[in-house]
Parts: structure tokens; C-alpha cells; sequence
């Protein structure tokens, strides 16, 4: 039996039971997400429930845990505590199958229950609150857009990020032209290019270094802090020309799935912002040592957080506990995306200050409870 098999269980707690379900929240109106050329009727929510013999209780949520059915066994009976152990099974169940990474996410929770402490200070306690920037996530034309940033102005958010992928970028571009235009400079801008990836049905090829450099002249004149995804996630050549080519920030990594690629992007000096997801690569346990190595490398780690509530709590604790972000995505953009839609798993929404920080304060674990009547009204499998 290997070492990492035998692992005793102490301090009184052994991880019991792991349960998953699948929540369907109903969207009426649909949301038209940036990134999707598709409406979206519903929005979809896995929670991990992990209980200990002791009767404590961890929760995560993030993506589906496709490929985790049958492995629970590699974890019933072990130490809740032995994070690492845990994370390099999760680890090979990612590389043979899907992203189990929620359950990392909730192990962290049930740590800090263990241990009655928040996740940010077992993590390093850098910081109890991290600062939000406005994420949108749907395309207006450029007066509603120019109104919707007002708006996150005056709800006190210091930044807020555009998406672009209206087809031709110069259209993209009279949208952040009204912005600024309206705004000033009482908020940073950020541009979220959506390059990196695609919908499964959406062939559309991704923009060339000749193109994002085109688009990183028109940032620059608008006085943008950082440029999201501008190429396809694997051109490392691409994106360390266009870093060395323009004065906007680059940043990347939001959707990556091993821990390499992104250590590929630190050592291959593509980026000036690393984005990866607690809930989508990694967990916490695996980013924790990313986002060391990217103050090593002098570039900011502040990650995506397109899940839910659950999923932008866990990104919140890492970052305040560990780094110095500027500021932490903030999935936001009333009416479309609500705090009710993005929340519905939580009995409260993690909610911003009206100066925009996310405070996250000293109860055990994540902080957050489940809306256990919302969660059965929804429950699909």
C-alpha cells in the first residue's frame, strides 16, 4: 500500500460522505452572455457537500465534477486535513476525466470548520477583504453602455471590465469610446477580448498578433489597464510579442486546466495578469503555490470567477489571504446577471461595500450557507 494510501485519519474527524447535485436556475429573461452566441434560458450550479464522522459539513461549487462518480472512495475514511494528499488524487481523476475541482474547494471549507478559522487567514492572513472590479457580461450599444458604467460608479466599484465580440472590434471600440467618454477617468477600464476560448458550437477563429495589436493601439489611447485574452490560450509567442509591443497590461490563463500551462505563462513572460479559477483548475490547494510563483515572476494574480457565489467566495479568501491583487473579478451586470442569479446556491449573496471591497470576515471556512429551499426547488440530479 503506498504512502499516500495509508494515510490515517486524525484529530478526530475522517471524511464520511461526498455528495454532489446539480442545480437549474430558470433565466426569464434570458442572459446573452458576451462569450456565447446562444441565449442562455438556465443557469447551471454543482454543489459538493463533504461530511465529516464528527457531523461537520464543506461545501464548494464550481464545475460539473463529470468523471468523479466512483472515486469517492479514494477519499471516504482519509484525514479531511490532508489537503495536499487530496489534491494530487483530484489531480489524476483531472487528467483522466473532468474538473473535480469543487471539491477541493470544499474541503478548504471544512478545514477552516475544523480548524474555526476563515479560509483567508489559514491561507496566509495577508488580508481579510479584497477589492471588486465590475464584471459585465453582456454587449449594449454604446450609450447603454456608457450608462450601465455610470451606474457601477456610483454603486462605488473602482473598476470595470468590457466585454468585446460584437464581430468586428471597431464596433467594440465605439462602445469603450463612449464609456470613457462618459466616465473619464473615475474609473480603470478593463477589456475582456474573448479570444482565449470558444463555446463548443462557435468556430470562429481567434484573433492574430497582428490584429490584437491593432486593437492594443486603440487600448492604449483609451487609457485601458489591462487587455483580457487577446489571442487563443496556446500562442505563448503571440502573447510575448504583444506584451512587449504594447503598454497595456496582458492577461490570461481564466479558463487553462493544468497547473503547467500556467507556470508556461510566468516562465514564458506572456502575461502582466494571471487569471486562473479556483473552481475550474487546481482548486485552491493548486493555485496557492501558482499565485506565489506569480509574485516571484513580478505579475499580478487576480482570477476569473464566471461560476457562482460559491465560486467567487473561494477566488476572494485565496487572493486576500495570499496576494496583493489590485482588485478581484466581481461577476456583476444588473439586470442580465444579478446578484440573485449568480447567488441562488447561497442563503445570502457575497455582496460589495459601496467603495466596492469584499469583505470577508472570521467565520470558519468560506463564510457562506447554503439556501437549502432554493437548492431543492432547483435540484436536477
Amino acid at each position: 500500500m503506498s504512502a499516500a494510501a495509508a494515510t490515517p485519519a486524525s484529530g478526530g474527524h475522517k471524511i464520511a460522505a461526498i455528495a454532489i447535485s446539480h442545480h437549474r436556475l430558470p433565466l426569464a429573461p434570458a442572459f446573452n452572455a458576451s462569450w456565447d452566441t446562444k441565449p442562455r434560458v438556465h443557469f447551471d450550479a454543482t454543489l459538493v457537500r463533504v461530511t465529516t464522522d464528527t457531523g461537520l459539513v464543506g461545501l464548494g461549487s464550481g464545475d460539473r465534477m463529470l468523471g468523479f462518480e466512483g472515486h469517492e472512495s479514494l477519499f471516504i475514511g482519509q484525514d479531511p486535513l490532508a489537503l495536499e494528499r487530496h489534491f494530487r488524487v483530484l489531480s489524476n481523476i483531472d487528467f483522466h476525466y473532468g474538473r473535480c475541482w469543487p471539491l477541493d474547494l470544499a474541503l478548504w471549507d471544512l478545514a477552516g470548520k475544523i480548524l474555526g478559522q476563515p479560509c483567508w487567514k489559514l491561507l496566509g492572513g495577508l488580508s481579510r477583504r479584497v477589492r471588486a472590479y465590475a464584471s459585465s457580461g453582456t454587449l449594449r450599444d454604446p450609450q447603454a453602455q456608457a450608462e450601465a458604467a455610470e451606474r457601477f460608479l456610483a454603486l462605488g466599484f473602482p473598476a470595470l471590465k468590457l466585454r468585446f465580440h460584437r464581430g468586428d472590434w471597431r464596433d467594440d471600440i465605439r462602445a469603450l469610446e463612449a464609456v470613457r467618454a462618459r466616465i473619464g477617468k473615475r474609473l480603470e477600464l478593463l477589456v475582456d477580448c474573448n479570444q482565449g476560448w470558444r463555446m463548443a458550437w462557435d468556430t470562429q477563429a481567434a484573433w492574430s498578433l497582428k490584429d490584437a495589436l491593432a486593437v492594443a493601439r486603440e487600448l492604449e489611447r483609451l487609457e485601458v489597464y489591462w487587455m483580457e485574452e487577446p489571442l487563443h490560450r496556446a500562442d505563448y509567442a503571440g502573447m510575448r510579442a504583444l506584451r512587449a509591443a504594447t503598454d497595456v497590461r496582458i492577461a490570461g490563463g481564466e479558463m487553462t486546466r493544468q497547473l503547467h500551462e500556467l507556470r508556461e505563462l510566468l516562465v514564458g513572460a506572456c502575461v502582466d495578469v494571471l487569471q486562473p479559477d479556483a473552481a475550474l483548475v487546481g482548486g485552491i490547494t493548486g493555485l496557492r503555490r501558482i499565485a506565489l510563483m506569480a509574485q516571484e515572476h513580478h505579475v499580478a494574480f487576480t482570477p476569473h470567477t464566471w461560476t457562482n457565489g460559491m465560486g467567487v467566495t473561494a477566488n476572494a479568501h485565496l487572493v486576500a489571504g495570499l496576494t496583493d491583487a489590485p482588485f478581484l473579478e466581481y461577476p456583476f451586470d444588473p439586470p442580465e446577471w444579478s446578484l440573485e442569479r449568480r447567488d441562488f446556491l447561497m442563503a445570502e449573496p457575497l455582496r460589495a461595500d459601496t467603495s466596492g471591497w469584499i469583505e470577508l470576515g472570521d467565520a470558519p471556512g468560506m463564510g457562506y450557507a447554503p439556501d437549502e429551499a432554493r437548492l431543492l426547488a432547483t435540484r436536477v440530479g
